[in-house]
């Protein structure tokens, strides 16, 4: 029985390249010069700390463009809200992996809503599809690609 897997994954290396290269063009960029803006990845989390939340926006920004750069979606990032006192201000931005229980039956309940012939396990932070035939896989496929979800999704583990 043909099945594949629905899984959201971040390749955490390059994740980590592009926080090093979005560390290198603050250091180098002329307004934040003086300044004590950096980044930090721990885990699955990047912290930015800046002296104000304009650049702190700005550190965001580079963060994107140096993820989109490295073909990183940055649909996986999850920008907690802003902590700020008198001398800094610091924001978390966490990188999500896996697919949440509630986004998990939200999926579930599309591919039922469609009335075709598959079934659908979560297993933990993954989808398990399965059907008697490729083509209704397929059609599985091309429904998830058109629904909203704020997540990156990817399909893996293709079994004929």
């Amino acid at each position: 029985m043909p099945s594949f897997d629905v899984v959201s994954e971040v390749n955490m290396q390059e994740v980590k390249n592009a926080v090093n290269q979005a560390v290198r063009e603050v250091d180098t960029r002329f307004d934040f010069k003086g300044t004590d803006a950096t980044f930090v990845l721990e885990d699955a989390a990047v912290t930015m700390r800046a002296p104000n939340k304009f650049q702190l926006d700005q550190m965001y920004d580079i963060l994107n463009a140096k993820l989109a750069g490295r073909k990183v979606n940055v649909k996986c990032l999850d920008r907690e809200p802003l902590q700020e006192n008198v001398s800094d201000a610091r924001q978390v931005v966490k990188v999500r992996q896996g697919i949440e229980t509630e986004l998990a039956r939200h999926l579930v309940k599309l591919v039922k809503q469609t009335k075709v012939k598959a079934q659908v396990a979560i297993q933990g932070d993954q989808l398990r599809v399965s059907g008697k035939k490729r083509d209704v896989l397929q059609e599985v496929i091309g429904m998830l690609k058109e629904a909203k979800v704020d997540l990156p999704l990817q399909f893996t583990n293709f079994r004929d």
